[in-house]
């Protein structure tokens, strides 16, 4: 499925220039992030080489052993000739049922982790962005929530709603916590297929991030961080939950 292209800080943190040590893990690591996030669209066409890897801050030689192992797993294709490239292939679903036996993989301490850690991005990006951010920088979230509401399938909701927080710590004008949300992201975000396949937990959680972004345009800004907080907690205790039932 094609998805809008996503434009502001979260594009400009996924093409900031990677960590100086093990590079070719940490292109592979920021641009696979991206792509099961939602942030680089299914047959997206990538910069080319030598600006890819000005954007990166890497050598074209790194850059390319990357994208190989991008294509290995299955992440980007790469066309020859006239209108070629590496373009973005967004990865099928996992299972409910692999997901399952993921989930069964974390005790319900490292869950409670987690959403803690969750909630402390999520609830700071929301109390700086109501600081920090100009309404042009609210429309990406607008959008996310927007298609949240609408979409039909968990695995779309679960990037949809990663891609919400990732925005979010972007509208606070912090590289370093759009970094840190895209990797927790990769974390929970498929997990969250589990319990966003519930239509009526869809619509409870485009809600929440309306109402984020209310007060973030209010520039209510503890407001803004408890909603924030809440939503994840919510999120967090029904994982949890799951994995009890397990």
């Amino acid at each position: 499925m094609n998805q809008q292209r996503i434009d502001g800080g979260a594009r400009r943190a996924v093409f900031a220039p990677v960590d100086s040590r093990a590079r070719v893990d940490a292109v592979v690591r920021r641009i696979g992030d991206a792509i099961e996030l939602g942030l680089l669209g299914d047959g997206e066409q990538l910069p080319g080489e030598s600006e890819l890897a000005g954007q990166l801050g890497v050598s074209t030689v790194t850059l390319r052993e990357a994208l190989m192992a991008l294509r290995q797993q299955g992440l980007v294709t790469t066309r020859r000739g006239r209108g070629g490239g590496s373009f973005v292939s967004l990865p099928e679903a996992p299972g409910e049922e692999r997901l399952k036996v993921r989930l069964s993989g974390w005790s319900t301490e490292e869950l409670r982790d987690l959403g803690d850690h969750w909630a402390a991005l999520s609830g700071t990006a929301a109390r700086l962005a109501a600081e920090r951010t100009e309404p042009e920088d609210l429309v990406p979230l607008r959008r996310t929530a927007d298609e949240l509401a609408q979409a039909e399938d968990a695995a779309a909701r679960s990037r949809l709603y990663g891609r919400f927080h990732v925005e979010l710590s972007a509208a606070a004008q912090s590289a370093r916590l759009t970094r840190e949300q895209v990797a927790l992201q990769t974390e929970v975000g498929a997990l969250l297929c589990l319990v966003l396949g519930d239509g009526e937990y869809r619509e409870e959680v485009s809600e929440r991030l309306r109402f984020v972004i209310s007060a973030v345009q209010d520039g209510a800004h503890e407001s803004a961080r408890e909603l924030a907080e809440r939503c994840v907690r919510e999120s967090t205790a029904r994982l949890i939950a799951l994995r009890l039932s397990l």
